[in-house]
């Protein structure tokens, strides 16, 4: 195997250890808080439609199996996060609670129906604490990635990706189920961006999005390492916008939980926020 094939192989198997686990933060989150109104429905929604796009688009295509059983696996845990949704709405009705711009000195600190959210927001030290633990926990799992790498190496073993195979070969029908999950992925964050603005990302894992920019990353990485040849990037654009452009939008919430820091802690007593998306 050629040098670009076995770095564009560590790359892939990096990807996928990232986005095995990419949700079980948010899972545990919610189980922690017995809440998910920190997500917003429409992003899990949509995000569960892009996933059943690479699902129909593997199934359609006869990928290898390992394609398939992720695509399920995703799936399945994007069900899971809806599920945990709006069991927890039945179950635990706890909502988050506006931010008060100009908070007084009578106002109390935390509403009791936000009190259990805001508990995930910490004094600075304490936040750059939890991020050296995710940035480890990252490097922990790429080099998982690594070593499933170096297992199968030699095996028939394939790496899951539009990389696979004829990866530059035109065909409109993976091309349209690719350009519609990229859409899909990318419209997807806008509807969290926005509702970040009203809970302050209270509630939201922080390591679910450093894990989708790890494993987004590391999959833009194992197309280009493998060729960029004009034609190999045009048959895997899709791919590459869904991935990459992503990661952008992805840096804007990282940020918005480090720009609304101060106002988690600053939940105030006010009407209860019914969801729209409900």
């Amino acid at each position: 195997m050629a040098l670009n094939d076995e770095l564009s192989s560590v790359a892939g198997w990096m990807s996928i250890a990232c986005w095995i686990i990419v949700y079980t933060p948010q899972i545990y989150e919610n189980y922690t808080l017995k809440s998910g109104e920190g997500l917003s429905v429409l992003f899990v929604v949509i995000w569960l439609a892009g996933d059943l796009c690479n699902l129909g688009g593997a199934l359609m295509a006869g990928l290898i199996p390992t394609v398939i059983i992720l695509a399920v696996y995703y799936t399945l845990c994007d069900l899971t996060l809806l599920g945990q949704i709006y069991y927890y709405r039945h179950v635990h009705p706890t909502h988050i609670a506006r931010v008060s711009p100009t908070p007084s000195e009578t106002d109390p600190l935390l509403s009791p129906s936000s009190s259990e959210l805001v508990a995930t927001a910490k004094p600075t030290s304490s936040v750059w604490k939890k991020v050296l633990i995710y940035v480890l926990a990252v490097c922990f799992v790429l080099a998982s990635g690594a070593i499933a790498w170096a297992v199968t190496r030699g095996k028939e073993v394939g790496t899951p990706g539009p990389g696979e195979g004829e990866g530059d070969v035109l065909e409109w029908k993976s091309q349209l189920i690719g350009w519609c999950s990229a859409v899909l992925y990318l419209g997807s964050r806008i509807p969290q961006i926005l509702k970040n603005r009203e809970t302050k990302c209270a509630g939201l894992s922080l390591a679910l999005f450093i894990f989708a920019v790890a494993g987004n990353v590391t999959y833009v990485l194992s197309i280009c390492i493998k060729s960029m040849q004009w034609r190999y990037l045009l048959a895997n654009s899709s791919w590459l916008a869904g991935s990459g452009l992503t990661v952008f939008l992805d840096f804007i919430v990282l940020g918005q939980f480090f720009y609304y820091r101060k106002e988690r802690l600053a939940l105030v007593e006010d009407p209860v926020l019914e969801s729209e998306e409900s």
